[in-house]
């Protein structure tokens, strides 16, 4: 499948075109939501499966930035319906060195149909990773557990592949 010529905000300033990546692989490891220090996160969110972890899963993400980038993907992406602010802080505060993708309106999820549920009047993404070469999603990593170890989980496929 392709993935849709959709331009969604990154924490870069800029569109980028998820239909015109670029030859070669991109990663794009798609969360519901990371939370903030000294802010409440959604009721209940401890009881969601699969809700908690965000943080770490994108630590995880940068720790493993370098190698994954050697196995051979180009680009590295989070993505989450938070807005670009949320994001701006989000990418500044974890120090990470891929930008991050903000999907408010979830056209993602409507033209692919990625899972989500729905918390306090918020629609929020399931955990999903897409691996995108050329333009086609060439792999789909889904259910995503446990979080904090996923790039691990991208890095072996990709080295293996």
């Amino acid at each position: 499948m392709r993935i849709p010529n959709i331009d969604l905000v990154g924490t870069g300033g800029l569109p980028v075109a998820l239909g015109s990546l670029g030859e070669g692989r991109t990663v794009i490891y798609v969360y519901p939501l990371t939370g903030r220090p000294g802010e409440d996160l959604p009721t209940g969110w401890d009881d969601i499966p699969g809700a908690r972890g965000c943080t770490p899963e994108a630590c995880s993400f940068r720790d493993h930035f370098v190698d994954i980038q050697k196995a051979g993907a180009h680009k590295v992406f989070g993505l989450s319906r938070q807005t670009t602010d949320y994001q701006i802080e989000v990418a500044q505060r974890l120090h990470l060195p891929f930008e991050m993708l903000s999907d408010p309106d979830g056209l993602l999820g409507k033209a692919l149909g990625l899972p989500a549920f729905n918390v306090d009047a918020l629609t929020l993404y399931r955990r999903i990773t897409l691996i995108v070469r050329d333009s086609q999603i060439e792999k789909v990593f889904y259910p995503v557990f446990p979080p904090d170890r996923h790039a691990e989980e991208v890095l072996a496929w990709l080295q293996e592949n």
